[in-house]
């Protein structure tokens, strides 16, 4: 599939895409709702994110679905990157509901050789890989589209899993597509004082950054401080919403803690997206379909956006269930460079493995520890 143009990022693919097929197939006309969805997505961008290592034989979306999803946090000037978040989207056969996993970005593997990447394998934290595939020359997107191939590649070596597509999304695609909703309501279950921006005695919102050395926000002017989310249910503005998705130090189980926001964040977006308040409102629906077109980048693996649309058109109508790897609970060793780092249990490999085989719902039955509570 051939490149089209330099833009990010998805998981708007669920409440955006799904979203539109929904309301126009409730009252419109097929051809009318193809045509739409056609208007709606013509300035998505798309590429082969996957590389060879998608699913085999072709790619069959009659049966469960697996989708790669990857966060990026890209700041100006950067030459590569490490994905931030990276979640499988697990869709099964029946096609009416969704599961989104979270995958712990500081997980020890063996990142496998690359040859076209000049890259000789590593053993280190897994959000390595999608750096060690965007390091050559190139444009953005190939930059991020080697950086996924690699991380799929990562994560199929290491479990098995073969996925029918992907997407990129950095928080800046986060930022619009909320901004179009009019924010989403969001509920905090642990105080949290934010990593990122800042707040006067007036409640202006000021954009800091999180130093890693004195492990604290910096570049506040005078009279700012950190911005602390209280616990309770709110409507959030883009700001609010993404900064409390992208907290961790502040919570005692770390990164699993940051997993579960980002995780409601994306339920949060699905909600607004296919609510009648959006979905009757002709401005809003164009706002948001321009806003998901700019931000997703999406690999469908060869099958046509529009048959894929059609057929994951049901998810959105159902809950997304959140499912937390290692049961939310820590599992702690040292990485090769002497660092703290995260070890997947057996039965984790086996939550993956199901949603591979297509039998994460029994699964979950049988382990209802992996569900995460979605508020």
């Amino acid at each position: 599939m051939a490149l089209l143009r330099r833009k990010d990022p998805l998981w708007a693919r669920v409440l955006l895409i799904a979203g539109v097929a929904l309301t126009v197939l409730s009252g419109g006309t097929l051809v009318a709702a193809q045509t739409l969805i056609s208007q709606a997505t013509g300035s998505i961008t798309q590429t082969s994110l996957i590389g060879e290592d998608g699913a085999e034989g072709g790619n069959d979306i009659d049966g469960a679905v697996n989708l790669l999803l990857v966060g990026i946090d890209a700041r100006k000037g950067e030459k590569e990157f490490r994905s931030d978040t990276i979640i499988i989207l697990h869709v099964p056969a029946s096609h009416d509901q969704a599961y989104l996993i979270s995958i712990p970005r500081d997980w020890v593997v063996d990142i496998p050789a690359s040859p076209k990447l000049d890259f000789d394998g590593s053993t280190e934290k897994i959000n390595a890989a999608f750096f060690y595939g965007s390091r050559l020359d190139g444009t953005d997107l190939e930059k991020r589209a080697r950086g996924m191939e690699l991380l799929s590649s990562t994560l199929r070596k290491e479990t098995g899993i073969q996925f029918n597509g992907g997407a990129i999304i950095d928080f800046g695609g986060f930022s619009s597509i909320i901004h179009a909703l009019g924010g989403v309501d969001m509920c905090v279950d642990e105080e949290a004082a934010s990593s990122h921006i800042g707040v006067n005695d007036e409640g202006h919102l000021y954009q800091g950054y999180f130093d890693d050395a004195t492990e604290s926000l910096v570049g506040l002017p005078p009279g700012y401080r950190p911005f602390v989310h209280k616990v309770g249910c709110r409507l959030m503005n883009a700001t609010e919403a993404l900064d409390y998705a992208r907290i961790r130090k502040s919570f005692d189980n770390g990164d699993y803690g940051r997993q579960r926001h980002q995780q409601q964040l994306i339920k949060a977006i699905a909600k607004k997206a296919t609510s009648s308040g959006v979905l009757t409102d002709f401005g809003k629906l164009k706002g948001l379909m321009d806003a998901a077109g700019e931000a997703l980048t999406l690999d469908t693996r060869g099958t046509d956006l529009t048959d894929f649309i059609f057929t994951l058109k049901g998810v959105a109508a159902n809950d997304l269930m959140l499912i937390k790897t290692n049961a939310g609970a820590l599992n702690t060793v040292r990485a090769p460079d002497g660092s703290e780092a995260e070890e997947l249990t057996a039965e984790s490999l086996q939550m993956i493995k199901a949603a591979n085989d297509g039998t994460l719902g029994t699964f979950l039955i049988e382990h209802p520890q992996f569900i995460a509570r979605s508020t």
